[in-house]
């Protein structure tokens, strides 16, 4: 079980679409930073379909998306670290 953490937007960098080549079903994807972006566009939403999907919290907030992205999991920061340590390994993209 890998924790992807892809952090830049989908729209400026291929970090996303590299880690979707590499994600098993049972890996969760984190999406922090201007990666929290990629959620706002339909192919990016269907692609990712299929991925446990979580979303970190500040970032969501400090973009003010939390009406248009209140449908994914969110994370604190705490909740992060708990996720980072329960993970077997940690890739960041």
């Amino acid at each position: 079980m890998i924790l992807h953490i892809v952090q830049y937007s989908a729209t400026q960098d291929n970090a996303l679409a590299t880690c979707l080549r590499y994600i098993k079903p049972q890996d969760t994807l984190l999406l922090l930073g201007d990666g929290v972006n990629a959620l706002l566009l339909q192919k990016w939403q269907h692609a990712l379909a299929d991925t446990q999907i979580c979303l970190l919290e500040q970032d969501v907030v400090a973009r003010g998306l939390q009406s248009r992205l209140g449908q994914y999991k969110q994370l604190s920061q705490a909740e992060f670290v708990h996720y980072t340590l329960t993970h077997a390994k940690v890739i960041t993209w």
